[in-house]
């Protein structure tokens, strides 16, 4: 501000005296650009001697040239000087101020990018220490590595304390994370020594199911039954290491085991004593010996073959030679279940060979699978027909099976491919899982694999593939618990308000909130376990039955008022006067308002009636107005028309043209008319209404200065003048003529002669002390003339006059006329 009054003063001349002055010697010239050439070199010479910030501010504002101004501005580099250069020079060097400018917004972006670094810095050190105490170990590594990531660019932007605080948190969360895959690890072999352990029993009890349909003819190796008993006793040794056991569990282990065991057993005695076996089948049992049934005996006791399992036939010679009873003859009714049996069978058998010939794998495998069971059910005599045929199928299904395997390993090494390079992919675990279950599927749908290498490759990637899913899924288990007990919470709460509610005085409003929330907080509490879940849900739709059944009651109230609202405002439509009808409709708007709670639907069906209703009720006020407004252009157009004839009456016209255009305005319905055409009415009504009062005062002043001179003749005749001047005369007072004339030209505003100045004086005075003056009124003024003129023409006959006092006062009466 003091810059512009300089420079506005400065622009300002001198003012000239109306005499010239003198003419002075003029002073020698000084050097001019001698000292801008000195001025400019010892600025260059600051600039050059790395000047302060301050200085160089300075230069860039007061330079003496535009290269040392940006020099110097090119020099200055804190915030607060490059503003105020800025200023200056927004309106003296536009070179400087576009430099300045850029570099504060080169210094306003540099802090930009400091301040979010620094934010960026804060919000990781604070998501590493929250994740260091998280309880939410899903995806743990995952988001721990991407902390890292981003560290890795803002580290070199970091303190030493936000470095330590970081690293410390970090160091925690890898504690955990350690902590985590130890538990993980434990939990994985449970659950694999738990399959482990699974798998033994299902294989003992296959096997002994296996063993007791055995055929009599045929002596199960004894190499397989060792190898098998030793691998399944190591299997089941290493899958109850350092974990808990079910008791029924062992038991059923150790009951299997034991028959397994005792079966190999009777097994390996056979194959010992076969020679001696087959010593007692060639001997004659009428010529045997006391010793001969004694060895016999010690044989079968020493093989102590276990029950439940059939017994070899080479062991029935023996059993007859030591007395054995024969093995007990078959009921018509085994036969006959033997026959069914067969029948049922051949279908299999037959289904098998269909199967094979239209090449379809899997039905094939569980066909054979299936007659192969049936076989083991018929007894020796009923088999032996079907095992030619069982031999053939199977052959027929191994080379079905190689043909498959050799057409379908390449899709099946893709399939093994393509889960590998899944379970190097980082994906959200439910997604993962499901593509995880699609490659499965077409590993199945391909008929599995005869190449055991194949199928474990596949296995191995597929274990691989959903081991980042397990974490997720057990969280996921641990979040459904959490939501059914939010679910639990939510019904106590529901069923706590709903028996200590007083229905008959409750907030409707927040009853209908109440059950809004619990509709989204219950849908919120999601997933949750389906069978867990079943008791709550159904606890949870009784408390919302009950708690709907009272709102439901209040809504349909609610309803029929609002209804009989609608009715209301419908036969208002018709109703008289209409400013009573808009009255009571905006009552009823207030009563719509004030009624509570509603059904969604029929609220809106309600209100659209009302509405309608409403809109019909004013939309009649909306006729009116727009008959209104037709009815005033209408009126407006007539009366403009007559406007225009009626400005053609000019004030100087006779009196009765003047009254009768007056007359023709007050004929217009003015009431009709716009505000703005009425007060042209009113201004034409004004106008002419002061003309003719003009025409009337000028007769009556003609009249009073023929009186005023009659007078001054002396051939005034006081009978005939007004009646009413007696009286206007009196509020005048007794005045002399002087007086009379000099009040009548202050009136007029006319002057005095300078010999009556004095008395003109003391009469202006002595008015304002009467309260009179230059603020009267032009009525008033009238008046107090023509009471002036009735003093004047009320004197006695006898009492003389000036003539010029005459002449002066109708001068006072023309400059009334004239004004």
């Amino acid at each position: 501000m003091a810059a512009f009054l300089q420079k506005l003063f400065k622009s300002r001349k001198p003012v000239v005296s109306g005499r010239k002055a003198p003419d002075r010697p003029h002073p020698p010239a000084e050097p001019v650009e001698d000292k801008r050439a000195e001025l400019r070199e010892e600025q260059l010479q600051m600039l050059q001697g790395t000047p302060s910030q301050e200085i160089a501010a300075n230069l860039a504002i007061e330079g003496s040239t535009a290269d040392i101004r940006l020099r110097a501005a090119d020099l200055v580099q804190d915030g607060d000087l490059l503003q105020r250069v800025q200023k200056q020079a927004k309106s003296r060097d536009k070179g400087v101020y576009q430099l300045v400018r850029q570099k504060l917004q080169s210094i306003r972006e540099e802090q930009a990018i400091k301040d979010a670094i620094s934010d960026t810095i804060s919000t990781l050190i604070r998501n590493a220490h929250d994740q260091a105490k998280s309880d939410d170990t899903s995806l743990f590594e995952a988001r721990l590595e991407t902390l890292l990531n981003q560290w890795a660019k803002v580290e070199g932007s970091a303190t030493p304390d936000q470095t330590n605080d970081f690293l410390k948190s970090v160091h925690r969360c890898r504690e955990r994370l350690a902590e985590v895959k130890a538990a993980q690890d434990a939990e994985k072999l449970e659950i694999e020594q738990r399959l482990q352990r699974d798998e033994t029993l299902e294989l003992i009890a296959q096997t002994l199911n296996d063993l007791r349909q055995q055929p009599t003819d045929n002596l199960a190796s004894l190499a397989s039954l060792d190898a098998l008993q030793k691998t399944q006793e190591n299997r089941w040794l290493e899958a109850t290491r350092e974990t808990h056991v079910d008791k029924q569990q062992q038991k059923s282990y150790e009951m299997s085991m034991m028959a397994l065991r005792n079966y190999t057993s009777a097994v390996r005695h056979i194959t010992q004593t076969k020679e001696s076996l087959i010593a007692i089948s060639e001997t004659n049992i009428q010529e045997a010996t006391p010793e001969d049934q004694k060895r016999a005996s010690d044989i079968l006791a020493e093989i102590n073959w276990p029950q439940g399992f059939p017994a070899p036939d080479m062991l029935e010679p023996a059993r007859k030679l030591a007395g054995k009873p024969k093995a007990p003859a078959k009921t018509s009714e085994d036969n006959k279940q033997q026959q069914v049996s067969s029948e049922n069978l051949k279908a299999t058998l037959d289904q098998l060979e269909e199967a094979l010939e239209a090449k379809r794998l899997k039905s094939s495998r569980e066909l054979l699978k299936t007659a192969q069971q049936q076989l083991k059910s018929l007894d020796h005599r009923h088999s032996k027909g079907f095992q030619p045929r069982v031999q053939l199928l199977t052959g027929q299904l191994r080379e079905l099976t190689d043909w498959q395997g050799f057409a379908t390993e390449p899709k099946q090494i893709a399939l093994c491919e393509q889960m590998e390079y899944l379970a190097e992919q980082s994906m959200e675990p439910e997604a993962k899982s499901e593509r995880i279950k699609d490659l499965q599927k077409e590993w199945r749908e391909l008929g599995g694999s005869s190449d055991r290498i194949l199928w474990a490759r596949f296995k191995q990637a597929s274990d691989k593939a959903y081991e980042p899913c397990k974490a997720y899924f057990k969280a996921k288990s641990g979040l459904k618990q959490a939501n059914l007990d939010k679910r639990k919470t939510i019904c106590a709460e529901l069923e706590l308000f709903v028996n200590g509610a007083d229905w008959n005085s409750i907030d409707w409003k927040a009853v209908e909130h109440i059950l809004q929330t619990a509709r989204q907080e219950w849908k919120s509490a999601w997933p949750v376990e389906f069978r867990d879940n079943r008791q709550v849900q159904k606890q949870f739709d009784d408390l919302l039955k009950k708690l709907e059944a009272p709102i439901e009651q209040e809504r349909q109230k609610n309803e029929a008022l609002k209804l009989a609202i609608v009715e209301q405002a419908q036969a208002l439509t018709a109703h008289e006067p209409l400013q009573e009808a808009m009255n009571k409709a905006k009552a009823l708007q207030s009563d719509w308002k004030a009624v509570g709670i509603t059904r969604h639907r029929e609220d809106r069906k309600l209100w659209q009636a009302f509405r309608k209703a409403c809109d019909e009720i004013f939309a009649r006020r909306e006729a009116q107005r727009t008959e209104q407004e037709l009815a005033a252009k209408e009126a407006d157009s007539a009366a403009e028309a007559l406007l225009h004839q009626v400005a053609s009456v000019g004030s100087d016209q006779d009196e009765q043209s003047l009254e009768k255009a007056i007359a023709d305005l007050r004929s217009i319905d003015a009431a009709q008319t716009s505000a703005a055409v009425r007060e042209q009415i009113q201004q034409e009504k004004q106008r002419l209404t002061q003309a003719v009062a003009a025409q009337k005062l000028k007769a009556g002043i003609a009249e009073w200065q023929a009186l005023v001179l009659a007078r001054a003749d002396g051939d005034l005749d006081t009978g005939a003048l007004p009646d009413r001047w007696a009286a206007l005369a009196g509020t005048a007072g007794e005045l002399e003529d002087q007086e009379i004339v000099i009040r009548a030209e202050i009136l007029a505003g006319i002057p005095s002669p300078d010999a009556e100045q004095t008395k003109r004086m003391e009469i202006q005075v002595q008015r304002l002390a009467e309260g009179m003056g230059s603020m009267e009124k032009a009525d008033n003024a009238l008046q107090s003339i023509e009471g002036l003129v009735a003093g004047w023409c009320l004197k006695a006959p006898d009492e003389g006059t000036d003539p010029s006092l005459a002449n002066r006062l109708n001068r006072a009466l023309d400059s009334l006329i004239a004004s």
